[in-house]
């Protein structure tokens, strides 16, 4: 494959997901988007997620910016209309159903109709809600999406930051009291990889709008904590879960979220723009895509995670997965020019193409090791135009 090919192809393959989501997601009947869509494209009004939701706002927004910061996509541009239009109705629905006006913040889900469902205030929602809504600033211009995007971040730095031992808290109860059920995790897994993952992607997204020494301090102070005590200095593979004062309580490895980390965590110090930073992270971040690549099968998809003591994990090639990694070995081959990566890439994308791609659009959820689909749904509560979206867009750019 030639990467004129490569590029061709995920820029066809974006357009191909763009227009799959505005033609399947909405919801007519209740407002906002449909909470799932099952393999034959059939809407099921089922509960919708504030993740979904949020990352569906980001997907149209990233298209907007997208387009018009490609200016050989041009003759795409009558897209743009509809896609604001999405994109505020969208803003829309997550600022009047998903909104909390009496305690603040964001619920985790609502009822098909919008009503509140599960009240928790979970930090890896408030990730997104800030993601998408700093996402439709930049891709717009939309002053109320900025104030919003700020309005969450103060939710997450008011409630969860942890001034004694660094980083963010998981989640609370609805009026921002302690709990032992976090959604992620349960009981003194106070903290997780995941959480602080998208908290620094949304940290990284907001101080491009809003260069603010609050939002630097935070960008800053997340990223720390990701090299300091989540991946950890002399490590490649991140932990998954801490308790509050970060003693480490899981030993599985999730190739999944490491290829993912390989590179958002050196878009966050480049955004951050801290030359110190960056040449720090380069070096990590080539150590971790180099170490990641353990989760590749001899079919070249990547399985999700594995506990090396005991053997057992998820071997899915999930979508979201072979997705990020195809990314994260590009970065990989751009850091350090060697053509194994580029390869692992391009083996990613064809895993793709052969085993993901539905014949009438979207992407399955993973496949299992015989290559059987494992899961059928095209939208689902984690499931939205973002991993697969993003990742052509960035492979896209990377070639150039």
């Amino acid at each position: 494959m030639t990467l004129n090919t490569f590029k061709s192809e995920v820029r066809d393959e974006f357009f191909d997901l763009i227009n799959y989501w505005m033609e399947y997601s909405i919801d007519e009947k209740n407002g906002g988007f449909v909470g799932t869509i099952d393999k034959d494209n059939k809407q099921i009004y089922s509960s919708k997620s504030m993740v979904s939701t949020a990352r569906t706002l980001w997907g149209f927004s990233t298209a907007i910016h997208f387009i018009k910061t490609q200016p050989e996509l041009n003759s795409e541009s009558h897209l743009i209309p509809e896609l604001e239009k999405l994109c505020l109705r969208a803003f829309d629905y997550i600022t009047e159903d998903f909104w909390d006006e009496k305690n603040g913040g964001v619920y985790w889900s609502v009822k098909p109709e919008g009503q509140p469902e599960n009240t928790k205030k979970s930090m890896y929602a408030h990730s997104f809600f800030v993601y998408g809504m700093s996402e439709y600033f930049r891709a717009t211009g939309n002053k109320p999406a900025l104030q919003w995007a700020r309005k969450g971040f103060e939710s997450i730095i008011e409630n969860a930051y942890d001034h004694q031992n660094g980083g963010y808290i998981e989640g609370f109860a609805q009026d921002w009291s302690d709990t032992n059920d976090y959604i992620l995790s349960k009981g003194e897994l106070r903290k997780s990889m995941n959480t602080h993952l998208h908290l620094l992607e949304c940290f990284a997204n907001l101080y491009r709008v809003d260069r603010s020494e609050k939002v630097r301090f935070h960008l800053e102070h997340c990223l720390q904590i990701m090299l300091d005590k989540i991946i950890g200095k002399d490590k490649t593979r991140m932990t998954l879960f801490f308790t509050e004062d970060w003693q480490p309580r899981d030993q599985t490895i999730s190739y999944g979220h490491d290829i993912e980390a390989s590179w958002l965590v050196l878009e966050a110090s480049e955004i951050l723009g801290d030359e110190h930073y960056i040449e720090t992270v380069k070096i990590k971040c080539l150590a971790m895509a180099k170490d990641a690549a353990d989760g590749l099968q001899a079919d070249n998809g990547m399985i999700y995670e594995i506990n090396p003591e005991t053997g057992h994990g998820n071997f899915s090639r999930d979508w979201w997965v072979m997705a990020e990694a195809m990314v994260g070995f590009y970065n990989a081959y751009q850091l350090s020019g060697k053509v194994h990566f580029l390869e692992k890439s391009e083996n990613s994308w064809q895993f793709i193409k052969d085993h993901l791609m539905a014949e009438n659009g979207e992407w399955w959820g993973g496949v299992n090791a015989d290559h059987n689909i494992s899961s059928f749904s095209k939208s689902n509560p984690w499931k939205a135009p973002y991993h697969n979206v993003r990742s052509c867009m960035e492979i896209y750019r990377r070639i150039g």
